[in-house]
Order: structure tokens, then C-alpha cells, then sequence
């Protein structure tokens, strides 16, 4: 939902960005992978006790993230192959963070493994439409919006970070907002796969 309707009001920082890795020479690529590093120095700083650090580096992973998609669009280099890296680096990182809690709080593995299922389901759900549509947007492929978008899973994930205490609730709530995603997604492809 945040990235959707936000987008225009972070997109000066993000092309910003963009400007400053492209007189870098950096490419699109170089930027995904950079985002990848840092999502799974996450992970890292999750296990060794760094709450605040972790945070701080998963939103700039983030940045980087969508930093990627404007240095590809601004150099008329977007690929397939990168589009396949930052969805598939995407979920490298989620899935370091989940292991890592996963770790440290044996009491909520339990809800991990619900939360885990309901990306894999929402995610089947986003990647089928997005290969079965002929649409596309800004992006490279058709992005079907929802409740729970990139930002929303990061804002749930720094609330997992540095409030342990209610991780159960959070990781609950999380699992919930993805399912009503997956269900609006599927909603959707209802109307527009014949």
C-alpha cells in the first residue's frame, strides 16, 4: 500500500540516489547486489543483539532496493535477469531475518513458519500474475498491489526487531496483512486472467 501510493513523495531521494550510483559508474545490478549484502548484514545484526543497527542497515538495504529499479529505468538497462535478481534477493532477505529471529526466540518459531507460508502463497500468487499478465507498469513486469508491500514488510519486520517482547503479536499481525494481500491478489487475477 506504501509503495504505491508513496512512491512520488520518496521518488526525489531515490532518483537522488540513483544520480549519485550512476556517476559511480555503478550499475543496476551492482546496486541489487549491494542491497543483498546489506539486507543480510541484517540478519547478522539481529542474531548478535544490534537491534538499532540492524534496522538502520535493513532500510537502507531498502533504499538500495529501490534504488536499483531507478538506476535501470535512468541508463535504459532493465533485464529480466535483474528484475530475477531483486525479487529473488528480495526474499534472501526476509528469509535471513525470519531464520534469525527464529534463532534467537525459540517460543515463535511456531508463528515463523505461519508467516513464511503466507509469503510463499502470497508470492505465488504475485509472480504468477505478473508471468500470465501482458500488463506492466514502472516496473518490469505487472505489479499487483496490496495491504502488504515492501515498505509495510519492513516496518513490520523493524517492529519485530526491536520489540521482542510483543513478537508473537507482531509476527501474527504480519502473517494477517500478507494473507489479506494473497486474498486481494487472488481477487484480482480472478478479474484480469481469463
Amino acid at each position: 500500500m506504501l509503495d504505491t501510493h508513496g512512491r512520488k513523495y520518496v521518488s526525489p531521494i531515490i532518483e537522488s540516489g540513483a544520480n549519485f550510483f550512476i556517476k559511480l559508474k555503478l550499475t543496476a545490478n551492482n546496486v541489487t547486489l549491494l542491497a543483498l549484502v546489506f539486507g543480510i548484514l541484517t540478519s547478522v545484526f539481529i542474531y548478535f543483539d544490534k537491534p538499532i543497527l540492524a534496522v538502520v542497515i535493513l532500510w537502507f538495504s531498502g533504499y538500495l532496493d529501490a534504488v536499483d529499479g531507478s538506476i535501470a529505468r535512468k541508463t535504459k538497462t532493465s533485464s529480466n535477469f535483474g528484475t530475477l535478481m531483486d525479487i529473488t534477493f528480495d526474499r534472501i532477505v526476509e528469509i535471513g531475518m525470519i531464520i534469525a529471529i527464529g534463532l534467537k526466540f525459540n517460543d515463535v518459531r511456531f508463528y515463523l513458519i505461519i508467516l513464511l507460508s503466507c509469503i510463499l502463497i502470497s508470492m505465488v500468487i504475485f509472480l504468477t500474475v505478473g508471468a500470465l499478465t501482458e500488463k506492466s507498469g514502472m516496473k518490469s513486469f505487472y505489479y499487483q498491489a496490496g495491504v502488504a508491500e515492501r515498505s509495510e514488510g519492513f516496518i513490520m519486520f523493524s517492529l519485530m526487531i526491536l520489540l521482542p517482547i510483543y513478537l508473537n503479536i507482531i509476527i501474527n499481525i504480519f502473517s494477517l496483512m500478507i494473507l489479506i494481500t494473497a486474498v486481494q491478489r487472488a481477487m484480482e487475477a480472478k478479474k484480469i486472467l481469463k
